[in-house]
């Protein structure tokens, strides 16, 4: 009987074995498309970031190539057109957000990125990349590490970024307040100030 049972269970082995078909996998270059307006597209692919200008017919341009990092991950994308002197131009936005954790200390970072794009001359006018970090650690309150408090506090850098009907751009931090306006000639965003 004990020669049977094992008889038995060597062939379903063998059979189940032999009747599965390798499935082949493909690599592909799967792309997923975080925002659109008109003929733009902001897709990740491989954790880089690509703004596409779709073009009737032909290829599609690559107006910037990002390097995203592994442990940031994009959200919150979208893609505005607006007009600023009478030339119609692209506002790009997305986030992202990368945890760092150690044992006595968690940092929270969020990056908004803001790029300004002309697509008929294919030129970027102005980048701006606001970061705010919440920052939770432990903090010992004698050298032997038998008291400890938690902490948290909250760090910014850059400015924060608004676009105004006009199409102009306000920057401001705590210490300074940037109005920028578009200037058509020399195609960037000026300080409203200097080009007085």
């Amino acid at each position: 009987m004990k020669k049977i049972i094992i008889l038995f269970t060597v062939f379903l082995f063998c059979n189940t074995s032999f009747s599965q078909k390798n499935k082949t996998s493909k690599k592909s270059n799967s792309s997923s498309i975080l925002a659109k307006a008109d003929n733009l597209t902001l897709e990740l692919i491989k954790n880089n970031y690509y703004l596409f200008l779709n073009n009737k017919g032909a290829k599609k341009d690559t107006l910037f190539t990002k390097n995203g990092e592994g442990n940031k991950k994009p959200f919150d994308c979208k893609i505005v057109s607006f007009s600023a002197k009478g030339t119609s131009l692209y506002c790009i936005t997305w986030l992202e957000n990368a945890i760092t954790e150690t044992k006595e200390k968690t940092e929270d970072k969020t990056q908004i990125h803001n790029e300004i794009w002309d697509i008929n001359s294919k030129t970027g006018v102005l980048e701006n990349i606001q970061t705010a970090t919440k920052i939770k650690e432990i903090v010992y309150l004698d050298k032997l590490k038998n008291a400890s408090e938690t902490r948290e506090k909250m760090r910014n850098e850059g400015f924060v970024f608004a676009l105004t009907k006009d199409g102009d751009v306000v920057l401001k931090n705590k210490t300074q307040e940037l109005k920028m306006s578009y200037d058509s000639a020399s195609k960037k965003y000026l300080d409203v100030k200097k080009k007085k």
